[in-house]
């Protein structure tokens, strides 16, 4: 939560796996893949874990128009 443009965020899956959600207004999808990418850089230097931990950050834009 402390990275720019994030919405809310998931550890699922015993902590194996980080979802991310960003708001689409704020980031654009270059910057959602260098947010991951500084995420997993974070995680592997500050903590200790065994295997693996995969980052997904999520971009998603929505368009709603109600016709009547």
């Amino acid at each position: 939560m402390d990275y720019y443009g994030v919405m809310k965020s998931y550890a699922i899956q015993a902590g194996r796996e980080l979802r991310v959600i960003v708001e689409s207004d704020k980031v654009t999808d270059t910057e959602s893949d260098n947010l991951a990418f500084q995420i997993s850089q974070k995680i592997q230097n500050e903590m200790t874990y065994p295997g693996q931990v995969k980052v997904t950050v999520i971009r998603e834009k929505r368009s709603i128009a109600i016709a009547k």
